[in-house]
């Protein structure tokens, strides 16, 4: 088990038996389970904040909905590492999950999520909450992919109710086998995973995204919005 020190104690590293459930269960594609394992009661999508604004607001809402079904037990935070965001443990093994992509992943909780990680006009990742969270009992997931601006949530219809009623957050119940997309919204694909985990900061042809992974050869690869 490896564990690493911050803030004056030291934390659990995830390893790929943790994420198992969700690797194993998870596909490419339009509908939910592209990030979320079909085993919960509801779905839903939440989308980020347009440009940033209202990410603390919107981040806020998100975490204490979350703790409100979480009881007192610990987190499993997941920060993807495109190169440019801070992973908050940057000397941590990695896991891999759905097209490749590495994260790393620690077990905390809600007042870490909040304040660990650091982004500025420099990352592609906007605001603090990690790229993925799960409590231990693995009762809800919250996993918002690289190449999505929203947010796909799995969990208890409860929570689920929760999320949408709120009035700070753009919810959106789905189904299984419904594309996930929300209205308006333009999904952007990379169709094959990093090779080399460098990351340039240039155009790309969906105009969503300022900033995308191009570790990636150059022949055989491309950036496909639909």
């Amino acid at each position: 088990m490896v564990r690493l020190a911050r803030d004056g104690s030291t934390w659990r590293i995830g390893t790929d038996a943790e994420v198992a459930w969700i690797a194993n269960s998870t596909s490419t594609g339009l509908t939910i389970t592209a990030a979320i394992p079909p085993v919960f009661e509801a779905y839903a999508t939440v989308v980020l904040p347009n440009g940033g604004e209202g990410q603390d607001t919107h981040d806020r809402a998100v975490l204490a909905l979350l703790s409100e079904h979480s009881s007192d037990q610990p987190w499993w935070l997941g920060y993807l590492d495109t190169g440019a965001d801070d992973v908050v443990f940057p000397d941590a093994p990695m896991v891999t999950l759905y097209s490749g992509w590495p994260y790393v992943f620690v077990e905390a909780g809600p007042e870490q999520a909040a304040t660990w990680r650091h982004s500025g006009d420099w990352s592609f990742w906007k605001g603090a909450l990690p790229n993925m969270m799960f409590p231990a009992d693995r009762s809800w997931l919250v996993s918002t992919l690289w190449d999505d601006d929203w947010t796909c949530i799995g969990g208890p219809t409860g929570l689920v109710d929760r999320f949408l009623r709120h009035p700070d957050l753009q919810a959106r119940r789905v189904s299984l086998g419904d594309d996930a997309t929300p209205p308006g919204a333009l999904r952007c694909v990379v169709p094959q995973p990093s090779v080399s985990h460098e990351v340039a900061l240039r155009s790309l042809k969906c105009p969503s995204l300022q900033s995308l992974m191009a570790g990636r050869r150059s022949s055989g690869s491309d950036y496909v919005c639909d």
